[in-house]
């Protein structure tokens, strides 16, 4: 079996360079003010990311909680949602590539993790 890395959408309070630095770091990671969808609702945006197999990293746990209740429920078939709090910028990084060096993109697929399981 092949295993797929995780490709990262980052929602749009995350800490817009760390699309960049992960990528540097070999990481397929776009943040979505860089994208025609800046300011996308969180629903579409969790539609958007499954159509790309990418999974979403966001810190709104208040609104993507229940839209993950709500996926899981329907059924629906999204590629992540990883949670995470406010955090300094190489705290947000290290954390970041951790995940991104640790979880395939099938481990992944239709979960819910903490950022700061990776820490």
């Amino acid at each position: 079996m092949i295993v797929k890395p995780v490709k990262l959408l980052l929602d749009e309070h995350i800490w817009e360079g760390l699309a960049e630095a992960l990528r540097e770091r070999g990481h397929d990671v776009i943040h979505i003010n860089h994208t025609e969808h800046r300011g996308i609702d969180d629903e579409p945006l969790i539609t958007l990311a499954a159509s790309e197999g990418r999974a979403i990293l966001t810190n709104n746990h208040r609104d993507f909680v229940p839209l993950a209740r709500y996926w899981y429920e329907a059924e629906k078939d999204h590629a992540g949602i990883i949670l995470s709090v406010q955090l300094l910028r190489g705290e947000l990084l290290r954390q970041a590539h951790q995940l991104l060096t640790t979880l395939s993109a099938n481990e992944l697929r239709n979960t819910v993790r903490w950022l700061q399981e990776f820490k």
